[in-house]
């Protein structure tokens, strides 16, 4: 049973909303590191691929949820970006 990965999962990605409202709103990327956002990334695709390749199961669902969302976060951050760079 995965019920532990699951609930780990879940708990990296209650912070990412958080994390996407503040780049929005802000719109600058003060405190937020790239490098940082495509680490995470990485992590959540060798997690996605192991759940693939190895061990399918309903734990995949949050993986690919919490990936969707580090993609937000990036997009934001590219958007920041460019606003900043205008200013």
């Amino acid at each position: 049973m995965n019920l532990f990965e699951a609930l780990m999962i879940i708990a990296f990605g209650v912070a990412w909303p958080t994390s996407i409202y503040k780049s929005y709103v802000a719109r600058n990327n003060s405190g937020k590191s790239i490098w940082f956002l495509l680490i995470v990334f990485a992590g959540y695709i060798f997690g996605i691929i192991h759940k693939i390749f190895y061990t399918y199961d309903w734990v995949l669902i949050f993986y690919v949820i919490n990936l969707l969302m580090v993609m937000t976060d990036r997009m934001l951050y590219f958007r920041n970006a460019k606003i900043m760079k205008a200013a």
